[in-house]
Formats: structure tokens, C-alpha cells, sequence
């Protein structure tokens, strides 16, 4: 049974309520680099791991423009954003792919772990050389017996240090069938990781290098079917963007609100600074900004409901969202003044947290070279 209207009102409400309590310390943990796994329990209870998933194992149902929505208010409350963006990593990298591909059994196991945050899922693609090249990887797993042996090694692996289960592509073979992707628990002999890495921003997520050394996984924790890891790669990426948006839309709207608020009632030379057209002409740019994202974020999510070829949508959907977020955070800092610089008032850490929007779930380079192709340029190819 899928969620009323009344519901996801509701459950967006809630969200809204327990803003001040996920934004606690917020300040202190991206200081610290620290996952909060008090936060993320608190998530769970409100059933948030569960939104697009099915009613049997814990899930709500919720379509993709549903769960989008539901996200926006996550972003536009939570000031912890690392904490949002491993939640909705969660969603997209672990549990959708399980969802949609992972056999009855693989479900039955896991799923209802993943959908009640008691499970921490990741996945891990990207490879120190390959970068956004995913048919690049050298990461190789070779059947043995009722099992695949997996080695290799992946780079940027966000959720990986706290990660009860990592989604790993591999490489099975050559061309369009060249990658499967395979569900491995992290208690797997074999798996190590690498020391949480540092980061620029979104320092509450927690990211690590992952190392694999003859890992054994059962032939069974293929998610779909041998070589089919374009396939799985191509359904993830597209609600990955989506949703890990969803909270950066969302959170454009609350640092929108933030500056209006500021720009009323900072006074310089006996007004406002909102009097100064400068200012309200910035501020009138982030709120189109902010609507232009929302647009083609709701859009997309639609379209994607109704099993539309989404290609382009997404990768618009993605430029416009990124770009016009890390242009929104600049302003922040700008129309703050000296107090947007200093860490104490958070609003450098939101400039700090969205640089990375541009360049994961496949940077804008990547994302024109698409629009590109799909409007039939012909464009150089690589090597030539």
C-alpha cells in the first residue's frame, strides 16, 4: 500500500520538527569529521531508509517523486549535511539496486536491515585511474566453483568506513557485458578499508578507500545477472542523482530563507542591506536559481515515475542543481560579509559541503559531454 498524500505531508512535517535535532552540533561534528550514528537511528525511526521500498520488508512505497519530496524537506532542515547525503547514499546505492535486482533471497536477508537503518550500505565504482570512466575499471572478479573471487581496489567510497554492506562493480568480462556488480558484506575475508579520507566538505559523511583481496562472494550476491552492471549502473545513477539533489534543492531553499532573513535585518549606513539593489538583485538570482533546480527536479522525478527515457532530464536536472548550489553557497558567504567567512556561523561550511555537487554522480564535464551525444553532435571521441 502506497503512501497518501496526507502521509507524505506529514512525513515531510516530521522531518521539519526534527530539524534543530539533527542540526545539534553540526558545527562541532564537521570540525571533527564525525558520523553521528545517533542522528542517523533517529532517521531510521521515522522510517526514512525505507521510502521507496516495498511494504514486506519495512519500506513505504513511495514513487520517485514522492521520495524526492520527502528529501527536499530532509535538506531544507538538516543542517548536518553530511549526515543528509549519507542518507540519501543509502537510498540510491545500497537498497534501490537490492531492490530492483537482488534475487528473493538477497532480499529477504538484507533488505529489511537496509530499509530499517540497522544495515549501513555504500557501493563502491569509482577507481583512483578510472575516474567517471567506469568501463576503465581494473577491479576483476573471476568465478570459482559457486563463488566469484573479487581483487582490486576503489577509491571515494562515501558511507564506507561505517558500511554494514558495499554494492562492488566489478569486471567479468569485456565491452557492454564488461561489469557485474555484486553485494558483499564488509565482515567478508579479504575486504579491508582504507582510513577514513578528509575532506573538503561534507566532513560528517565518512568516505574511505576500499581494498580487496581475493574476496569470496557467493555466486548468489550478484545483483541481476553476470556482465549486467551497465544495466544496474544506469537504474542506480539516475535515482542517485535524484535523490542526493532532492536534498540539495532542499537545502537551497533553507540557506534561501537564511538570506533573506539576514539581508531585512542587517543594517549598514541606516537601512537594511535588502535596500541595497545589489543585494536584492543578488538574492532575487538564488531564488530563481533555487526554482529552476526545483523544476527540473520535480520534473525529472515525474517523468522517471512514469518509466519516461529520462536520459537528458537527468543530466540537466544535474547540471542545474550542482551549478546553481555551489553559486547560491558563494553568494551566502558574499552577502554575510566577515560573519560568511567565520566557521562559527556555518555559512562557509555550506559553500565548503557543496563544492563536491559538481563533480560526484558523474561531474559536469560528464554530464555536457552527455547532452552532447544525446543531441546527436558529433563530438571527438576520446584518444583522437
Amino acid at each position: 500500500m502506497t503512501a497518501t498524500l496526507h502521509e507524505r505531508i506529514a512525513f515531510a512535517d516530521l522531518l521539519a520538527q526534527l530539524g534543530a535535532e539533527l542540526s545539534a552540533d553540526h558545527l562541532e561534528d564537521d570540525r571533527a569529521g564525525r558520523f553521528r550514528f545517533d542522528k542517523w537511528r533517529r532517521l531510521a525511526a521515522v522510517g526514512l531508509f525505507g521510502l521507496p521500498f516495498p511494504a514486506e520488508y519495512g519500506g513505504t512505497e513511495l514513487g520517485p517523486a514522492e521520495t524526492v519530496e520527502v528529501l527536499q524537506a530532509l535538506g531544507e532542515h538538516c543542517l548536518d549535511h553530511g549526515l543528509a547525503f549519507s542518507a540519501s547514499t543509502q537510498l540510491a546505492s545500497t537498497g534501490t539496486p537490492l531492490a530492483r535486482f537482488g534475487s528473493a533471497a538477497l532480499k529477504e536477508r538484507y533488505l529489511p536491515g537496509v530499509c530499517g537503518g540497522d544495515l549501513i550500505g555504500a557501493h563502491a565504482i569509482t577507481e583512483s585511474g578510472g575516474g567517471s570512466d567506469a568501463l576503465a575499471m581494473r577491479t576483476v572478479a573471476r568465478r570459482d566453483g559457486e563463488h566469484y573471487v573479487l581483487s582490486g581496489s576503489k577509491a571515494y567510497v562515501s558511507n564506507g568506513p561505517v558500511a554494514d554492506l558495499i554494492v562492488v562493480y566489478a569486471r567479468t568480462g569485456t565491452g557492454a557485458t564488461a561489469l557485474t556488480p555484486f553485494l558483499v558484506p564488509t565482515d567478508t575475508a579479504g575486504l579491508v578499508r582504507g582510513a577514513p579520507l578528509e575532506k573538503m566538505g561534507l566532513r560528517t559523511s565518512p568516505m574511505c578507500e576500499l581494498f580487496l583481496d581475493d574476496v569470496r562472494v557467493p555466486a548468489d550476491h550478484i545483483l541481476g545477472y553476470e556482465g549486467g552492471g551497465l544495466l544496474v549502473l544506469d537504474y542506480v545513477m539516475k535515482r542517485e542523482i535524484l535523490y542526493s539533489f532532492a536534498v540539495t534543492v532542499g537545502r537551497m531553499a533553507g540557506r534561501l530563507a537564511r538570506v533573506v532573513e539576514h539581508a531585512n535585518s542587517r543594517e549598514q549606513f541606516g537601512a537594511p542591506i535588502a535596500a541595497n539593489q545589489a543585494v536584492s538583485h543578488r538574492i532575487a538570482d538564488l531564488k530563481i536559481g533555487y526554482e529552476t533546480s526545483r523544476m527540473w527536479l520535480e520534473h525529472t522525478a515525474a517523468a522517471l515515475a512514469l518509466r519516461q527515457d529520462v536520459s537528458m532530464d537527468v543530466a540537466i536536472t544535474k547540471l542545474v542543481a550542482s551549478e546553481a548550489a555551489v553559486a547560491s553557497a558563494s553568494a551566502a558567504v558574499q552577502l554575510f560579509g566577515g560573519a560568511g567567512y567565520m566557521h562559527e556561523y556555518g555559512v562557509e561550511k555550506e559553500l565548503r559541503d557543496n563544492v563536491a555537487a559538481t563533480i560526484y554522480s558523474g561531474s559536469s564535464e560528464i554530464q555536457r559531454d552527455r547532452l552532447a551525444a544525446l543531441l546527436g553532435l558529433r563530438t571527438r571521441k576520446a584518444g583522437r
